[in-house]
C-alpha cells in the first residue's frame, strides 16, 4: 500500500514528464562540434572571419596558413568551377569557401554520399563576408567524381 505522499510524488513526477499525453524524453545536451581543420591564407581577411563564424558555432577550428592553397583543393578534389579562398575538412567531407556554419551542421546531420560543399567565390552577404549589399548566392554539393549540384540558397 502506497503512502500519501509517495503517491502525490508518483503522480506529480508522471504529469511533470507528460506533454500532450506523451511521456517526455529528457533532453540530452548537445556535444561538442567537430574538428573543422581550415587551410587559408594568412593575409586573408575574410577568411579570418569566415574562422570566428564557424569558431562561434561551436565547432572546434584548426587552422593551417599556407601559401599553396591550390594544392590543398587539388588533393582534397575541390572542382575548379567551385574554388574560394580557403578549404575546410570536417568529419569526412571537404567545406569550400564562405559556407554557412549551419549548412554544415545540416551535411554532418544528413551524410550524404558527397565529397563536398562549396560556395563558390567570395559572394557578398555570406559568412566572412558582410556587406550592406547581400547577394543571392548557391551552396553547391560536389562528389568525388566531380559532379555538382545545388544544396541551398542564401
Amino acid at each position: 500500500m502506497l503512502r500519501k505522499t509517495t503517491w502525490l510524488a508518483m503522480t506529480f513526477g508522471v504529469a511533470a514528464l507528460t506533454v500532450g499525453g506523451a511521456v517526455s524524453a529528457p533532453r540530452q545536451a548537445a556535444g561538442p562540434r567537430p574538428v573543422i581543420t581550415i587551410y587559408k591564407s594568412a593575409t586573408c581577411g575574410c577568411c579570418a572571419n569566415w574562422v570566428e563564424h564557424v569558431r562561434a558555432a561551436g565547432f572546434q577550428v584548426v587552422v593551417h596558413d599556407t601559401t599553396n592553397l591550390a594544392a590543398i583543393k587539388q588533393r582534397y578534389g575541390v572542382p575548379k568551377h567551385l574554388t574560394s579562398c580557403h578549404t575546410a575538412l570536417v568529419d569526412g567531407y571537404v567545406i569550400e569557401g564562405h559556407v554557412p556554419a549551419d549548412v554544415i551542421l545540416r551535411l554532418l546531420r544528413e551524410r550524404p554520399e558527397l565529397a563536398g560543399v562549396a560556395v563558390p567565390g567570395m559572394p557578398a552577404g555570406s559568412p566572412g563576408m558582410d556587406s550592406p549589399t547581400p547577394v543571392r548566392y548557391a551552396i553547391m554539393t560536389f562528389d568525388r567524381a566531380g559532379r555538382t549540384a545545388v544544396f541551398a540558397h542564401r
